[in-house]
């Protein structure tokens, strides 16, 4: 009877079905590959889109470099992914415009090239219908309302070609909306700006307050007919950065219906490695000319060298190391505050600096392993790595039709 009792026990600890091993490297428990790879994983920020106008790259095969390409998506289960449209907010009026519309062309482009493994989406039925057949759900997403170059036909252009969500400022304030790390011009959103939010409304685009100053984002949340998204943003409580979202914000979006999407850069991550990288502005001075010296002008030469970088001033002890578990704990404080329908991830791949351990999208399996050990849901799990912001887009495309528009 001891040992029948003995043997039973042994079973149970080492079942897969009972027993989830720790994270620890890339192990990933049975359970996890599984609920990620049949899920629908999307990100809603990635800047990769800076490398596509490059002509020598194709997102087709493995790089040793940056974050995206098709291999490393296939076997990190990313199926769903929008592609940011940006450029820096001192590129003003028709530039900036056309320069959009080059980078949109890129990405419809891309899908053409790679239409065995990527398909062009506009609405979550389209994701859903993707997702079924195998394939990647490509989406965009204009980073900067600077890009519209105040014109709301220029804003319709956008729609047209396939956009779903507009970011109202990037860095710098634009002409009708105060930005987080600009000094305030506009007290949130200008007549115009609000305009803007309506029209979006009836685009069926979603309002992305990611980088915007926090009257702006409460201006959008006042105007808006339909919930807001933050792409790419994390918790100030956190990381008191003004990238960030406070409690009361994150509440107040959620309360709308709306989505934070957790960035994965490590200075919105990290108030350690924050207070240490403004702690030395020679770091700063030191990366601009190593980044002028590789890169010039060229933006996708910038994301990876600085990332470089980074990993190079964390050995050599000037900056500390973040891990990737600190994309959980952001995660894990916004569920706590408004529950797992109004979180999803944003990475940010391609466009900034990685934790260790979330070096490429490949180690996104991760995240599903470490919140299943914290007791997360199937369920809740599922709305966080992709059902949220389908259900923001349907909630938005139903706006758009009550008020007349397209979606």
């Amino acid at each position: 009877m001891v040992r029948w009792f003995f043997l039973v026990v042994v079973a149970l600890l080492v079942s897969p079905a009972t027993w989830i091993a720790p994270v620890q490297g890339d192990a990933i428990s049975e359970r996890a590959h599984d609920l990620h790879f049949r899920s629908l994983v999307i990100d809603t920020h990635d800047d990769t889109t800076q490398r596509l106008v490059d002509p020598h790259f194709d997102i087709g095969i493995r790089h040793p470099d940056g974050d995206i390409d098709i291999p490393r998506m296939r076997e990190g289960g990313l199926n769903g992914i929008f592609f940011s449209i940006w450029m820096s907010g001192s590129i003003r009026g028709p530039k900036a415009t056309k320069a959009a519309l080059q980078q949109i062309e890129a990405v419809h482009e891309m899908v053409r090239t790679h239409s065995a493994d990527l398909v062009f989406c506009r609405t979550a039925a389209e994701v859903r219908q993707a997702h079924d057949s195998g394939k990647i759900a490509v989406l965009l997403g204009v980073e900067g309302g600077h890009m519209i170059n105040n014109s709301l036909d220029n804003l319709r252009e956008f729609a047209k070609e396939g956009v779903r969500y507009m970011t109202l400022t990037h860095s710098v304030n634009d002409e009708w909306a105060d930005s987080s790390t600009d000094k305030p011009a506009h007290n949130g959103l200008s007549p115009f700006g609000k305009d803007v939010v309506r029209e979006m409304n009836r685009l069926g685009m979603m309002v992305d307050i990611s980088h915007v100053a926090d009257k702006t984002f409460y201006d959008a949340l006042s105007v808006s007919q339909a919930p807001l998204i933050a792409s790419h943003s994390d918790c100030r409580a956190l990381c008191d950065a003004p990238r960030n979202m406070t409690d009361a914000m994150i509440q107040a979006l959620a309360a709308k219906g709306g989505v934070i999407q957790v960035n994965y850069h490590v200075g919105f991550l990290s108030q350690q490695y924050r207070d240490a990288d403004l702690a030395d502005p020679a770091l700063d001075r030191q990366r601009d000319a190593i980044l002028e010296q590789r890169c010039g002008k060229n933006e996708a030469c910038k994301m990876i060298e600085g990332e470089k970088f980074m990993h190079d001033m964390v050995k050599q002890g000037k900056l500390p190391r973040v891990d990737w578990e600190k994309i959980i704990e952001h995660i894990d404080h916004a569920v706590k505050l408004v529950g797992a329908d109004h979180v999803g991830l944003g990475s940010d791949f391609d466009g900034a600096n990685m934790p260790f351990g979330m070096e490429d999208c490949s180690q996104l399996p991760k995240i599903t392993e470490a919140l299943l050990q914290k007791g997360y849901s199937d369920s809740d799990l599922q709305k966080i790595l992709g059902g949220n912001i389908l259900r923001v887009m349907e909630q938005v495309q139903a706006t758009a039709q009550r008020l007349g528009g397209k979606s």
